[in-house]
């Protein structure tokens, strides 16, 4: 049996709804190289919910077994990793072959940064208004299922980066036609002296 040689860990990320098992943000992976033998499913790691309803299936089946369970197990033949967080469930889905540790990682990383990002209130309201800093965290974790970062601060960083200081004040910019000439001048004064600068 040859190893698997990809970077590749992460079939899906799920973040579900405890009270009426609907899904809040969910996303679901293939890898980005299939084999050139292979067809559909039938190759290792190959998303194996391509539809909504299968997914919705996959959904469902797995709130319920995890409702009394503990932090690590296999389902439908896939080792999920998952935290409960006020009403929602965040849950990190593998092959059976994954590493859990590993996976165990990413769901840490994924509750920590959300609790950092929301001010220590993760719920489904919350990540409902705040759908973009919650989506923005799972794409800075995983790309196309290959697992990039698991430090839950350099997450939050990178996700809601203050602005630059040395950026314009916008608040004060007279938008009138003398002042979008004033603006004219100006960028073409700066542009003159930085193009004598260089020569």
């Amino acid at each position: 049996m040859a190893l698997n040689m990809s970077l590749f860990s992460v079939n899906a990320i799920l973040i579900l709804s405890t009270d009426d098992s609907s899904r809040i943000l969910t996303r679901y992976y293939s890898p980005p190289h299939i084999p050139h033998n292979a067809h559909g499913n039938d190759y290792p790691g190959a998303n194996p919910y391509p539809t909504l309803k299968d997914q919705k299936a996959f959904e469902k089946g797995l709130l319920e077994k995890t409702a009394k369970q503990t932090d690590v197990i296999l389902y439908d033949n896939r080792v999920v990793v998952f935290k409960m967080e006020s009403d929602v469930m965040l849950y990190v889905v593998g092959g059976a072959e994954e590493n859990e540790i590993m996976l165990y990682s990413v769901i840490l990383a994924l509750r920590d940064a959300l609790n950092i990002l929301l001010k220590m209130s993760v719920d489904k309201r919350t990540l409902i208004e705040n759908y973009d800093l919650a989506s923005l965290c799972i794409d800075e974790i995983i790309d196309d299922g290959i697992i990039l970062e698991t430090d839950p601060v350099v997450i939050s960083q990178r996700v809601s980066r203050p602005p630059a200081q040395d950026a314009p004040n916008m608040q004060g910019i007279d938008l009138s036609e003398e002042g979008l000439l004033k603006i004219y001048q100006f960028g073409k004064q700066k542009l003159g002296e930085r193009l004598r600068q260089g020569l």
